[in-house]
């Protein structure tokens, strides 16, 4: 690991000389990319140098000490080699988090889709709490949300909406939400008082860049129809509402929310974008699976991640064995506890495929 550490030193370096050349500053392209790799390469050089700043101080101290002339300040130099043998394994476990491969999409936006599965009307409405809940997570995080897709009930609930969450790192902390979140209460309707079990799915998805996956039109077929509320009460007087379908994958996907059908086609075409660039990563996923084992759970949409539990107004992750009895400020977006233990179990586990 510290011949790795040695060699990305070195990288840095180059890189530190190569960015201030005016010859490389005048081609912005070449220019852009080697401050990116900079960039990439700086967290965890400033920490090696720490690192490396401890064993040599280490060093001069061990030297000291062998010197007749510093018998007086033994006891001293032994406190200060003390504190440094201390913090030298923190710095090397710190170093290997650091070496853990970053995954390439982590910091880009999400598509975050919620659909309400077993339970009928209070799936759809613990499906509006979820979405409730991640909206006000992003404004808790600085994210810019918006609704690309919905499909409201007549009670309020959600039978299925597409949440656009934009901002730095939003995938990164999101990633984790994908799978079955299931609750526990008692729905209003119930006169008995029975707690009743239902579930809604929420898929996470990185926005998809043109330069993560190419459609050809010609693989499309846009259908444009007239819009529709609940109750078949009409959302306007024109054929807004777009569906597209991607031929050779069958993937459909209709919005309608937008008066413009130029809106609505464009907020159709990210969906499907994202949904095809998916496929493409569950495809490689399935190439690694050695990769997919050192992740937090398997990611599947089809696994129960997570209990809202009202009566005991706890929520439980269960691929980390982690109860929290705060489900109201959970509900409200003060979901980071939860997010970071995700993380950091994630990280945990990575660290199997780092060479100590």
């Amino acid at each position: 690991m510290l011949e790795r550490l040695e060699t990305m030193k070195k990288r840095f370096d180059e890189l530190t000389e190569q960015i201030s050349k005016s010859e490389v500053i005048a081609n912005q392209e070449l220019w852009r990319a080697l401050v990116k790799e900079h960039a990439e390469l700086q967290e965890i050089i400033e920490k090696y140098d720490e690192y490396t700043d401890t064993a040599a101080q280490l060093a001069d101290l061990t030297e000291m000490q062998k010197d007749p002339e510093n018998a007086e300040m033994s006891e001293m130099i032994e406190e200060e080699m003390a504190a440094l043998r201390e913090k030298q394994p923190a710095l090397l476990e710190q170093l290997k988090f650091l070496l853990i491969p970053k995954d390439p999409n982590d910091e880009k936006n999400v598509m975050l889709e919620i659909r309400a599965g077993t339970g009928g009307d209070e799936a759809s409405l613990f499906g509006m709490d979820l979405l409730r809940m991640y909206t006000r997570y992003a404004e808790r995080r600085g994210y810019k949300t918006e609704i690309l897709s919905s499909n409201y009930t007549e009670l309020g609930g959600v039978k299925e909406v597409i949440l656009s969450v934009a901002g730095k790192g939003a995938f990164s902390q999101l990633k984790y939400e994908s799978g079955v979140h299931r609750v526990q209460r008692v729905p209003e309707t119930e006169s008995g008082g029975r707690i009743h079990t239902s579930a809604a799915t929420v898929a996470v998805l990185p926005e998809a860049e043109d330069v993560d996956v190419q459609v050809n039109p010609a693989d499309l077929r846009i259908d444009v129809y007239r819009a529709s509320g609940n109750g078949g009460q009409c959302v306007n007087t024109t054929d807004s509402a777009v569906r597209i379908t991607h031929l050779p994958t069958g993937l459909v996907v209709t919005c309608q929310d937008e008066k413009s059908q130029l809106k609505n086609k464009e907020k159709a075409m990210k969906v499907l974008k994202a949904r095809l660039y998916d496929m493409a990563r569950a495809e490689q996923e399935k190439e690694l699976a050695d990769a997919r084992k050192s992740q937090v759970g398997s990611g599947d949409r089809s696994e129960r991640i997570r209990t809202y539990n009202f009566p005991q107004g706890r929520v439980t992750d269960h691929r980390i064995s982690l109860t929290l009895y705060k489900l109201e400020a959970f509900l409200d977006g003060d979901m980071q506890e939860v997010i970071d233990a995700l993380i950091f179990a994630d990280k945990e586990k990575s660290l199997l495929a780092v060479d100590a």
